[in-house]
């Protein structure tokens, strides 16, 4: 290739190492260095209708779509941090699509039941929220990327969140 080629090429591959394919570019998180196997992605944008429920104004806040898109998580605490000594805790809102049909199991517990496990190893965390999805304080006892299993109602999603060390 001549020095002509070479010097068209080079704009050419620094664009492309600029843009996301369909994706607006998101600022560096502590996600980004997370494990492969993490599909922690936190939104910014609008909360979807049926979540905004006691929101005001702009409902533009960090969130986290489970996987079937039945629940979001809320972050209030952004980052979600282990150890944290001040500031915000982890606050968590976590609210549940409303339901298309009733519950499979009408006998089953409303509580909403985290089973978390960290990447790549047997670590795990029990939470729960009383009461079925709603506010919540989410500790666990490492920082890295955790896969969730959420129960509630009958009904059950799956996320990954990632906790950063403070």
């Amino acid at each position: 290739m001549g020095s002509w080629g070479r010097l068209l090429l080079a704009p050419v591959v620094l664009l492309a190492g600029c843009v996301t394919a369909g994706r607006p570019a998101m600022p560096a998180t502590p996600a980004a260095s997370a494990p492969t196997g993490c599909a922690a992605r936190v939104e910014a944008g609008r909360l979807p209708d049926w979540a905004d429920a006691g929101f005001s104004g702009d409902t533009r806040v960090p969130h986290v779509f489970g996987a079937k898109g039945e629940i979001v998580a809320v972050l209030f605490g952004q980052p979600l941090m282990v150890g944290r000594t001040e500031g915000p805790s982890n606050k968590i809102l976590w609210v549940a699509r409303p339901a298309a049909t009733p519950s499979l199991d009408p006998g089953a517990p409303a509580t909403l039941v985290i089973t978390a496990t960290l990447d790549g190893t047997t670590t795990r965390a029990t939470r729960e929220v009383a009461g079925g999805p709603g506010p919540s304080i989410i500790d666990v006892p490492r920082a890295g990327c955790w896969h969730l299993e959420l129960r509630w109602s009958g009904r059950t999603d799956t996320m990954d969140l990632v906790y950063v060390a403070a």
